[in-house]
């Protein structure tokens, strides 16, 4: 009888199949050259400098947000004192994601929610609250504002503030966001802007940036929040820049900004890291080269200062569990370690008790300890690009571009990215590795500690979690009739005429929403405005 094969094939996450170990001749031809370059030479996949984190550690940079605007101000500066350096605004997703106000009958109908998931702020004088003595000038600060349509309010209210405290735009160092990913792909809501507005939007916002404030990147295209929603490595990587071409065609197309200061502009992106840190190392690297490539070959664009790609990462969220929640220090560990062996510029790290609440102070603090360990005591800042030249890590890298760019063509064929959106295309294609990875799990192919293996009858070492504050609601109502009580209200009407003018139009509608600040116009007003000049976006449903 012929013995049956115990021979079991591994794949990673991108399912590149895995050899058992690697030799210099697994290096595909056209990566060997390519991998003997120096970190900061092209094309650019060994790191963002020669000297790497010796001459600038990498910014930690932990998301925070929760309750009423002087919650997050205080755990914000809690963070900062930790040793943080830079901060990111998170807003209450119940009212921000669809420009409501909190007397909306949705946000009412869900009031205990309210503020779990961000500080609620609906005017200027709220986000004037949650920047109460933050060091805006001298801290990289991220405004919030993740959802599209959310973006030109969070971003208008920060600079704003800045403004009347006497800061300098034209030197106000920070960043938005604005992610398609996270808007029609990760988190999609009951009510937003169709795809198009949503393009021209953030187009106004590079626009802007370019002409007001030449330090703060506009937007960050996330790979976090198309990898979260079940893309495998080599997908996120693809559907990134097929992003990124979106705004560099239609920013091309205006003729309003030099192609080379909206690339660099598109070129400060974000991924998740995940816990298989070798392979989440490799997906960074090729990211560099994809960046160096797309620019050169379809944009004719070769300065190194554009064509070197700026990452921030996260680490993430989704692969924290409730179960045995301390096991998580251990993941973000290694899921920072990957993102570090990549050389990402900044990066947070995700709460140990994140899948029960948002993170308590003690998580926080040891988000940050996770990244001030491997700065200061493990000595991988020593060297850049530590992986470099690994027969494996050389040979992943070269074949997750080239997974990538096939995924990239795909979307292409799709008729580009904003067509797979709008089609469920891209939704389909993250659900199906979604209920791979969960078949995975039930079968026992994927072992999760504590989840589906090692699990605890009884576990001595639970943590409570952290479930924010349980005013935010009434004191948002408050200070929201407080408003609409006592601005100047011919002032705010005839901001909000000249912003649905502006929507009406091919205007910027940037300068109307710095004004609409000014003037104290409500979040909710501005997507009431939305509402009428754009409609809602037409969630596509895959049957």
């Amino acid at each position: 009888m012929q013995k049956k094969s115990t021979d079991k094939a591994f794949f990673s996450r991108s399912g590149i199949e895995l050899k058992s170990f690697y030799t210099g001749d697994d290096i595909p031809d056209g990566h060997r050259d390519r991998a003997a370059a120096a970190p900061g030479e092209a094309p650019y996949h060994r790191g963002f400098h020669t000297s790497g984190y010796r001459s600038k550690p990498w910014r930690i940079f932990q998301l925070s947000g929760f309750g009423k605007p002087e919650d997050e101000n205080e755990r914000i500066k809690f963070l900062l004192k930790n040793g943080e350096t830079g901060f990111i605004m998170e807003h209450d997703r119940n009212t921000a994601d669809h420009c409501y106000n909190v007397d909306h009958p949705e946000v009412v109908a869900r009031r205990e929610d309210v503020g779990l998931t961000g500080a609620v702020m609906q005017s200027v004088r709220d986000t004037a609250i949650c920047m109460d003595g933050l060091p805006v000038d001298s801290s990289f600060g991220h405004a919030g504002g993740a959802v599209v349509q959310h973006a030109p309010f969070a971003l208008a209210a920060y600079w704003t503030v800045a403004k009347q405290r006497g800061f300098d735009l034209a030197k106000l160092p920070g960043t938005g966001q604005s992610d398609f990913n996270l808007t029609y792909l990760g988190c999609v809501t009951k009510e937003q802007i169709p795809t198009l507005p949503g393009l021209q939007f953030n187009a106004d916002i590079i626009e802007f940036c370019d002409r007001y404030l030449p330090y703060w990147v506009p937007v960050s295209i996330a790979g976090y929040n198309a990898a979260d929603t079940g893309l495998s490595p080599d997908q996120e990587l693809g559907v990134l820049f097929a992003n990124a071409v979106e705004y560099l065609d239609e920013i091309k197309r205006r003729g309003s900004v030099d192609l080379i200061k909206a690339a660099k502009a598109c070129g400060g992106v974000s991924f998740r890291a995940s816990i298989e840190f070798i392979e989440e190392a490799c997906k960074m690297r090729a990211a560099r080269l994809m960046w160096a490539d797309l620019l050169r070959e379809r944009y004719g664009i070769s300065d190194p200062k554009v064509a070197n790609l700026r990452i921030h990462c996260v680490t993430a969220g989704s692969k924290m569990t409730y179960q045995q929640p301390l096991n998580n220090i251990v993941r973000g560990t290694l899921m920072a370690l990957g993102a570090v062996f990549g050389g990402v510029q900044s990066l947070g790290v995700s709460g140990y008790d994140e899948a029960l609440s948002i993170p308590s102070e003690h998580a926080h603090q040891m988000s940050v300890r996770i990244q001030q360990i491997l700065q200061e005591e493990t000595g991988i800042a020593n060297v850049t690009d530590p992986l470099g030249g690994s027969y494996y890590v050389e040979t992943i890298t070269a074949q997750l571009a080239e997974k990538a760019w096939e995924f990239f063509e795909e979307i292409q064929n799709q008729g580009g990215y904003l067509a797979t959106l709008d089609s469920g295309w891209l939704h389909a294609r993250a659900a199906e590795n979604q209920y791979k990875e969960f078949m995975d799990m039930e079968n026992g192919d994927q072992q999760v500690i504590g989840v589906n293996c090692f699990q605890d009858d009884e576990s001595p070492f639970e943590v409570d979690g952290f479930m924010g504050t349980d005013d935010a609601f009434d004191v948002a109502t408050a200070r929201l009739q407080d408003v609409l009580r006592t601005r100047h209200e011919k002032a705010a009407t005839a901001a909000l005429k000249q912003l649905e003018a502006d929507c009406r139009s091919d205007t910027n509608i940037m300068p109307a929403m710095m004004e609409a600040m000014s003037a104290e116009v409500t979040l909710g007003e501005i997507g009431n405005v939305y509402r009428e000049v754009f409609g809602n976006w037409n969630t596509p449903i895959q049957t």
